[in-house]
């Protein structure tokens, strides 16, 4: 199911398995034939329970949480109608073809469908009605009550002709009530059997001829039972809560088996004639459980019975306690080749077992000095103990010593710490090609004085004191091994792990220090420097100019530094400004920007200098006209 799946139910031939859920609300039909998806219909609200009228799919009504009775068939929807109240169980009384649904009132409502109709309802004692069911024996109609009680109706006369209060009686001496029982499940077997599931969890086993329970089960857990199903094969009672399915016998009341889901339980089914067991939880995916002393696998699942008897062939294996297993190398030692072939020797996989009590007679008589070995060995045992106490010496390498003594100490905890067992041992960092050069190369030395090393590892100081202590005692040991060859005595690793216990207590006022030191360290590197600064004579700087340039001002270099900080928009509106830019737009809706190259000034100079050129050049090429002559005042003209 997408979500949920609610209730579930197998057709009376075995066939098909029907199975209701939500979100969005559905029912699914699978064919057990085909192994396969029979066919998927949604459904307009969600399905409190169904029941197959006929032995396959083809008829089936549901009871819908909306007061919603619906039919189907086997083309899929057929009829809708509406009870009064709203519905939380009904059954079908085959021979009159009546419907009976109870709920949320005190009448159970009668639906006739060979006449299509409603009919006279059957008004109980109850407030409510949780669940009823029909006796197929001799038509029988029960019902259980809010209060704990149940009703039980005649169809034929329409009258109730029994009353049985299961509120009191499932109260025992054990059980821890905290509220009124209401009848949750109720199920018959037979004629005169019927069982009955209360809300606090117990389930009543009743023969109709008594008022009287003849045994109550509890389940412990406080839950309403769901549902109640016999298994006759077994005199079994399948009863069920919301955590746990118990299945126990209806005559002693001792548990057989049980069945605790990983998700809550919605509705339980029984295959009919099988061993199988199905559930619908609150989960996407249904349970299916087999069980075979309950019976065969159905038709559909036959291959789970070769399953079982293969399992169930295994043989026994054979317990050899009072033998002793030996190779043909260890009779050789023993001088027993000869034994083989005879009842002494029983030959087994790729050696032979032999009485445990001959093994030490002739291990006895061939090495009569083995309790003299034992012992020894037994000595060298205590004194590699005693020895494990003292301070192992070590080769430190010659490039990060502290480094080194660093990863053995932790190799050391991970191996005395039980975690090791479950955790996948990872490969040490001293053993491994891969880092060799950073304990071999000088310029792989770590450097604990500079400002990222002190500041990542506030508790470095406290810590490498300790080990530089470590480290001077390890180098003192081995210059008297070579003086003396001889191990010394250094102090227990209990010591040292006491004196280590509180390293990591003050680790905020650590660092704290840590930068107080570098801010002096600081302070005074900066004090040294305005002191050289303030001795050191100031020397005048020359610059060469290349040739072909002139020298103008320093400011120019800094205008075309600040020009080359700013943006691109910012660069474009101070070119468009000067008139080096120009922007216009094209045909077909874009920008086109053209560019004029900035000219320096020796540029203009020559161009200024040519265009004067050009223009006495033009001055000088202008023809010459006719020459006039004015005449003197009072001289006439010649």
């Amino acid at each position: 199911m997408p979500t949920v799946c609610t209730t579930i139910k197998v057709s009376k031939d075995g066939q098909y398995i029907l199975a209701t859920g939500t979100y969005k609300p559905r029912v699914r039909c699978y064919d057990t034939y085909q192994l396969s998806l029979k066919f998927e219909r949604c459904l307009d609200s969600e399905v409190v329970t169904f029941e197959t009228l006929s032995d396959d799919y083809s008829k089936i009504v549901f009871l819908h949480n909306d007061r919603y009775i619906e039919f189907h068939s086997q083309s899929g929807f057929y009829y809708k109608t509406r009870i009064p109240k709203f519905g939380r169980d009904f059954s079908y009384h085959y021979p009159s073809c009546d419907l009976y649904f109870v709920g949320a009132s005190s009448e159970v409502y009668r639906l006739n469908l060979e006449q299509g109709r409603f009919l006279n309802p059957l008004q109980t004692d109850a407030a409510e009605n949780n669940v009823c069911d029909v006796n197929s024996a001799h038509g029988l109609f029960a019902a259980g009550t809010i209060e704990g009680r149940v009703e039980c109706w005649d169809p034929r006369t329409r009258g109730r002709v029994g009353l049985l209060d299961c509120a009191l009686s499932s109260v025992t001496a054990d059980s821890e009530i905290n509220s009124l029982p209401t009848i949750s499940a109720l199920k018959f077997n037979g004629a005169l059997t019927m069982a009955v599931g209360t809300s606090t969890g117990q389930v009543l086993l009743y023969d109709l001829r008594s008022d009287k329970p003849l045994l109550v089960k509890d389940h412990q857990y406080g839950l309403p039972i769901k549902s109640v199903h016999f298994q006759d094969s077994l005199d079994l009672i399948f009863s069920a809560d919301s955590r746990i399915i118990k299945m126990w016998n209806k005559n002693s009341g001792k548990i057989f088996t049980s069945l605790e889901p990983e998700h809550d339980i919605n509705d339980v089914c029984l295959s009919p004639n099988s061993g199988m067991l199905l559930t619908a939880n609150e989960t996407p995916k249904m349970g299916i459980y087999y069980i075979p002393v309950l019976g065969p696998a159905p038709r559909w699942c036959s291959f789970l019975d070769n399953l079982t008897e293969e399992l169930e062939e295994n043989p026994e294996s054979t317990v050899y306690d009072d033998y002793k297993f030996v190779t043909k190398k260890d009779l050789e030692n023993l001088g027993l080749t000869h034994l083989i072939g005879s009842p002494f020797l029983r030959a087994y996989m790729h050696g032979f077992f032999m009485d445990i009590r001959l093994y030490h007679k002739v291990k006895l008589m061939v090495n009569p000095f083995a309790f003299e070995e034992y012992r020894k060995d037994k000595i060298r045992q205590k004194i590699e103990e005693t020895r494990a106490q003292r301070v192992q010496l070590k080769k430190l390498p010659k490039v990060n010593k502290e480094l080194a003594l660093k990863l053995m100490e932790e190799e050391e905890e991970k191996q005395k710490s039980t975690w090791k067992k479950k955790v996948k041992s990872l490969p040490n960092i001293l053993t491994d090609d891969r880092f060799k050069v950073m304990f071999e190369n000088p310029d792989f030395q770590v450097d604990e004085e500079s400002e990222e090393f002190r500041l990542l590892n506030p508790l470095v100081s406290k810590i490498s004191e300790k080990r530089k202590k470590k480290l001077r005692l390890l180098e003192q040991q081995e210059l008297h091994e070579k003086e003396d060859e001889e191990e010394p005595e250094g102090k227990p690793s209990d010591a040292e792990s006491s004196e280590s216990s509180d390293d990591e207590k003050d680790w905020v006022a650590e660092v704290r220090k840590q930068r107080r030191l570098l801010q002096q360290e600081e302070k005074v590197k900066r004090q040294e420097r305005l002191r050289e600064d303030r001795q050191t004579v100031l020397k005048p700087q020359f610059y060469e100019i290349k040739a072909g340039e002139e020298f103008r001002s320093f400011r120019d270099s800094a205008t075309k530094q600040k020009l080359m900080n700013k943006t691109l928009e910012d660069r474009l509106k101070l070119e468009a400004k000067n008139g080096t830019l120009s922007v216009s737009d094209t045909t077909v809706g874009s920008k086109q920007l053209t560019f004029t190259l900035k000219k320096s000034e020796q540029q203009k100079r020559h161009q200024e200098a040519a265009k004067l050129h050009r223009q006495e050049r033009k001055a000088l090429r202008r023809p010459a006209g006719p020459l006039k002559c004015r005449p003197r005042r009072g001289r006439p003209p010649h």
